[in-house]
């Protein structure tokens, strides 16, 4: 089948080293234009194009596919089908159109749930036990179109952003290969938009921890804001970053007169936090201009007597 793919991130790398490595015919791959990354702040290519030009694939990274001489693009390139995977660019209804068989996106999410930029992350903030994939068929609204095959994944208790999003880029690159093999005999079903919920993207002011929150909502809060854009909170005025926790268990779990943020304990490797409800224990943590390092280590060269409190 004659492809043209579109991504950008990670996740998209991996569906488009599957297609390839399936036999397809990748005849275009669009992702956005290299980025200055690292400390020189250098133009780097995507990961998307990194596996590209590995695989001697023809690469095309406009700055827009609203202009007439991208869509001319994608019209010479003939395809059948386009595979859409976190590419970070709209599609307009004119570049929907072009393939023989319309455009497919790979969604991470059991969609109608958290349609949008961010259903890893939402799926943790919200205590979801389970997420996955939908292969969609995409039209002109945001995450609506008719969903072809689900994969359903496992949220674990200990799962990160980081962790979930390799789990589900596996996954979709399994689930597009699949998709591609009865396309375009794959019955299509519509979403129910009742039941749709959207994930918003993140955004550095809600990362701060809100102490007066219970203790697993902060957790899972931790969880899902890594690795960006990192779960903080303030110490003596100071950003302190919070990179893993565990709730509390046993007499720290229901700490009495003790207020939201404040410290009850900070003693060898164990810095407990009272919350809105319960506490939390703060195992990985990184103060402003240094290294994420354990707590003992945090504490062996910044005792905190108890009683100090985060956002205070």
């Amino acid at each position: 089948m004659r492809i043209i793919f579109a991504g950008t991130p990670p996740f998209a790398a991996a569906a488009l080293d599957a297609l390839a490595e399936a036999g397809h015919d990748i005849v275009l791959v669009l992702t956005q234009p290299d980025r200055p990354a690292g400390r020189g702040m250098k133009l780097a290519p995507s990961a998307v194009k990194q596996v590209a030009q590995a695989r001697g694939l023809p690469v095309y990274q406009p700055a827009s596919l609203k202009a007439a001489e991208a869509q001319a693009a994608l019209r010479a390139a003939d395809a059948d089908v386009m595979v859409v995977a976190a590419y970070g660019l709209i599609l307009p209804p004119a570049a929907l159109d072009l393939p023989r068989f319309g455009c497919l996106n790979i969604h991470a999410s059991l969609l109608p749930r958290w349609r949008g930029a961010a259903p890893i992350q939402r799926a943790i903030l919200a205590g979801d036990t389970e997420t996955g994939i939908s292969i969609m068929q995409m039209d002109a609204g945001l995450d609506t179109g008719a969903v072809l095959a689900k994969t359903v994944v496992a949220i674990r208790e200990t799962d990160t952003a980081a962790s979930l999003h390799d789990t589900l880029a596996a996954a979709g690159a399994k689930a597009i290969v699949a998709a591609l093999a009865n396309y375009p005999a794959l019955v299509p079903e519509a979403q129910d938009d009742t039941q749709a919920t959207y994930a918003a993207k993140l955004t550095k002011e809600e990362a701060k921890l809100d102490w007066r929150q219970p203790a697993d909502v902060l957790a899972r809060a931790v969880r899902a804001y890594n690795p960006a854009p990192g779960a903080w909170t303030l110490l003596d005025g100071a950003t302190l970053k919070v990179w893993s926790t565990q709730v509390a268990a046993g007499p720290d779990a229901d700490p009495l007169r003790a207020e939201p943020g404040e410290v009850l304990q900070a003693e060898a490797d164990r810095l407990v936090v009272a919350c809105g409800s319960g506490a939390l224990v703060l195992q990985e943590i990184q103060p402003a201009g240094g290294k994420r390092m354990s707590a003992a280590a945090f504490l062996a060269g910044r005792p905190l007597p108890a009683g100090t409190r985060f956002d205070a």
